[in-house]
């Protein structure tokens, strides 16, 4: 495990005990599954159809029980881990990178125009039953192709892909008024989520944000936790701690180098931070993974 910054798709191969025969796109078939309970980013799309129990899905700054029937639909820069829910879970996966998806399509940019895959609001879809039979059957319908041996087998996989893509948009355009919407969805905490997205690694301070919000820090500090129970400190500090988790599963970076990319003035400081927030030093979470 010394490099586990970003899975690869032969990670996820392992992890899931199932055969990685080409490095583009991976399927799994369902059952109960092993839980990386570790944040990680990983290198491919995913399209997870939760057909039987429950999960506990942490994805970016948000946490969400997701019960069957829904799809969870992650996008390769989403910091994501899943703890165990139930103690009986069936899903589906199909794992593919964009460069296998868009090979012949004449739009690069086709998977940005989808949200669900970074927004953390729209991960989760939750589904009724006639949006159960069709993906029911367009994942029965990947799982025969994946298993046979057929000379157009990737491309009936990319068609089928483009199809879940399509199916999932049209399912959160037509019932958007009825998808639960997450409590921490308020206008203020939906820009401060913005910018804590965009400037976490580089600012620490609450004054910072409070600015950009053209706010006081008391002010934005109280209006936070009035909306989803932490503070803005806290929203920070567990964005930050989450990054050097993830840095930290790299053991070909050394713990000075993840504090300098940061942006703590030494590594004592960064092991102080990391510590308070954590219960462990940056060097003792890493020995977790020898």
């Amino acid at each position: 495990m010394n490099n586990i910054k970003i899975f690869s798709l032969s990670r996820h191969s392992r992890l899931f005990e199932v055969p990685d025969p080409n490095a583009e796109y991976l399927f799994v078939n369902s059952g109960d599954r092993p839980y990386y309970e570790e944040p990680y980013r990983a290198e491919s799309y995913a399209i997870v159809f939760i057909k039987e129990g429950s999960v506990k899905m942490n994805a970016g700054f948000t946490s969400r029980e997701v019960i069957a029937p829904s799809v969870i639909t992650l996008g390769p820069s989403v910091i994501r881990y899943f703890t165990k829910s139930s103690d009986h879970l069936k899903m589906d996966v199909i794992f593919f990178k964009d460069t296998f998806l868009l090979q012949s399509h004449a739009d690069h940019f086709f998977l940005a125009r989808y949200q669900f895959f970074e927004n953390s609001d729209l991960h989760v879809l939750p589904l009724k039953k006639p949006g159960v039979i069709k993906f029911v059957k367009l994942y029965e319908l990947l799982r025969l192709t994946y298993t046979a041996v057929n000379f157009h087998r990737a491309d009936i996989i990319r068609s089928y892909i483009f199809a879940l893509v399509y199916e999932v948009d049209d399912y959160h355009r037509q019932h958007a008024s009825e998808i639960p919407v997450p409590v921490k969805s308020h206008p203020l905490f939906a820009k401060f989520r913005v910018l804590l997205n965009n400037y976490y690694k580089y600012e620490r301070k609450l004054d910072f944000y409070a600015d950009q919000l053209n706010m006081t820090a008391k002010s934005l500090s109280a209006a936070i936790k009035k909306q989803t129970g932490r503070s803005a400190g806290k929203w920070i500090d567990d964005a930050i701690i989450l990054e050097a988790k993830v840095l930290l599963q790299n053991k070909t970076l050394t713990v000075s180098q993840i504090s300098g990319m940061l942006n703590f003035s030494d590594q004592s400081v960064f092991g102080k931070f990391f510590r308070a927030g954590t219960g462990m030093s940056p060097v003792e979470y890493r020995k977790k993974f020898d």
